[in-house]
């Protein structure tokens, strides 16, 4: 998987965010989305929230220039191949950031005013793969 060297937003930078920020992530959360599909299929319904267990790996997708700006949050479900080309679907502007489960649980919990249910799954060959949530759900943040 492609990581990058950038450090992980802050909840303190998240809080920060503006209008024409969340508008930005937005933009880059529905190109990114678009680019997505060209390699998973994306289930149309929206699933609980993939923090139970430990089989899951946690990653964020940012904006390289302003890493605060959360585009996605991706689970992959661990001990499955990753045949997904990252580096193509995150095109240069994007940056895919690892983080611990405890990072993803409170970034999620700041931007998504839901308590859960704000994940759709994603499948290769037909097999549930891991689960993404998009900026373009956020509706503000706390």
């Amino acid at each position: 998987m492609l990581i990058t060297p950038l450090k992980p937003p802050t909840i303190e930078e998240v809080k920060k965010l503006g209008t024409t920020d969340i508008a930005i992530m937005t933009a880059l959360s529905f190109s990114f989305r678009a680019k997505l599909r060209q390699y998973v299929q994306i289930d149309p319904y929206t699933v609980s929230d993939p923090f139970e267990g430990d089989d899951f790996e946690y990653s964020v997708m940012v904006d390289e220039e302003f890493p605060a700006r959360i585009i996605a949050m991706n689970v992959r479900i661990n001990n499955l191949p990753s045949e997904i080309p990252w580096k193509d679907i995150l095109d240069g502007r994007l940056a895919m950031i690892q983080l611990s489960k405890s990072d993803a649980l409170q970034l999620k919990s700041e931007l998504m005013p839901k308590d859960t249910y704000n994940f759709y799954a994603y499948r290769r060959s037909g097999k549930i793969a891991g689960y993404v949530m998009f900026a373009f759900q956020i509706c503000g943040h706390k």
